[in-house]
């Protein structure tokens, strides 16, 4: 049964950071609240987890995860990004979008959408997951924790330790965070392309 911890949403107490991050690197699944929802998350190097994930969620083997990154110069090593696409990075990120870019060779194949070579990568505006990101060191894989047949991301941690206890190894409660999604935007092309409009505005994408 997953473990279920505390953590304040503005000022997120260092120990309990560090217990999360632990977990993360030991292989735990985990969930956490973010500027837009609650998500899962795993560390970049578990193969094991994406199985899981796919698992809990019923994704096939396009599913674009996303690569979440402290900030936009970590974003940089894993994504190709044109000049245009930086400018609207820059002006978006922190925030609730996740953005599809090409993948460098810095990440692992088996995190890339295998056709495309793709990967979604996030900056998030929440004091827990860029304080978790920090004491990791590097970015952390990520999906929306949506579960089959369901438009809504799970929002309450009491909830998601019902329903997904025996599937996560920790459950982070920072309190509701929302039920939007992020905003996914296309930016692989000549200009960019929303794929789904969530929480962050897309009217700069129009």
């Amino acid at each position: 049964m997953a473990r279920l911890i505390d953590i304040h949403p503005d000022n997120p107490q260092p120990r309990r950071i560090a217990e999360v991050v632990a977990t993360l690197r030991s292989g735990g699944l985990i969930a956490y609240p973010s500027d837009s929802s609650y998500a899962l998350g795993w560390h970049m190097g578990d193969q094991k987890a994406i199985k899981e994930v796919q698992r809990i969620r019923k994704t096939d083997k396009q599913h674009n995860f996303t690569l979440v990154c402290r900030d936009l110069s970590e974003l940089a090593n894993y994504a190709r990004v044109e000049n245009w696409a930086y400018r609207l990075l820059k002006s978006h990120t922190p925030g609730p979008y996740t953005f599809i870019l090409e993948a460098t060779r810095e990440v692992p194949r088996r995190l890339l959408n295998p056709k495309r070579k793709t990967i979604g990568l996030r900056v998030p505006d929440h004091p827990v997951p860029l304080a978790m990101l920090e004491a990791l060191g590097e970015p952390m894989m990520s999906s929306s924790l949506i579960l089959p047949g369901e438009d809504m991301p799970l929002t309450d941690p009491s909830e998601i330790l019902h329903r997904l206890g025996k599937d996560l190894h920790t459950i982070i409660d920072s309190g509701n965070c929302g039920i939007d999604p992020t905003t996914v935007v296309d930016l692989t092309g000549d200009f960019p392309v929303v794929l789904r409009q969530g929480k962050g505005d897309v009217t700069d994408f129009a």
